[in-house]
């Protein structure tokens, strides 16, 4: 059903945007596959360029995991990340274009050649799309109740060699998820104006 034209209520507004924050304190409240599963399903829908859907999402829940991922993070993430239900790599596939053919049918193979010629495009398609999809995890997340909390302070080297060791996959964030203790909370920070950051041409 077409959806064009249609506007969410204040409600999913404040749900997804105005009210939504980053965590910094987690409740002990675990978050299941279940509902991982529907998150990401609802993210994938979401556009990338030629539905290359370059992004790898791993899920860090198990003590043992969350180990593996603790040593490289920067320390001041490491309380806030460990404390949380999932911690989510988001990542990227260098080598997306092999998928092409499934996911675009209609001009798939000419792209999976035209990003296999192109080490530069290949690249900066699969880390701005991946970065996107991330964007879509974390508003599907919020969409489903869930709270989040991403962070680039980590090392992405580490992380890459410790789960991604065939060189592959590439880190691009990680985001923490799971239900948010409003204690751990910040002060909101101020947004730029409409007037500092947009132009009608």
């Amino acid at each position: 059903m077409p959806v064009t034209g249609k506007t969410i209520n204040d409600e999913s507004l404040d749900q997804l945007f105005r009210e939504a924050r980053t965590q910094n304190a987690w409740k002990p409240e675990p978050v299941s596959e279940a509902l991982l599963r529907q998150v990401y399903d609802i993210a994938k829908m979401a556009p990338t360029s030629a539905n290359s859907n370059p992004a790898r999402f791993v899920m860090v829940s198990s003590p043992e995991a969350k180990e593996r991922l603790k040593a490289h993070l920067a320390p001041t993430n490491v309380d806030k990340m460990m404390a949380a239900p999932v911690c989510v790599i988001i990542a990227y596939d260098l080598d997306f274009h092999q998928k092409l053919p499934q996911l675009f049918p209609a001009g798939g193979e000419g792209y999976k050649a035209y990003f296999a010629s192109n080490e530069q495009l290949s690249l900066d398609t699969a880390y701005r799309n991946s970065s996107l999809q991330g964007a879509y995890f974390i508003m599907a997340a919020r969409a489903l109740g869930l709270d989040c909390g991403p962070v680039s302070g980590f090392n992405n080297d580490g992380v890459d060699k410790e789960f991604f060791p065939e060189g592959r996959i590439k880190s691009n964030f990680i985001c923490a998820v799971g239900h948010g203790d409003p204690a751990g909370v910040w002060p909101r920070n101020p947004r730029l104006s409409f007037e500092e950051a947009c132009q009608i041409l």
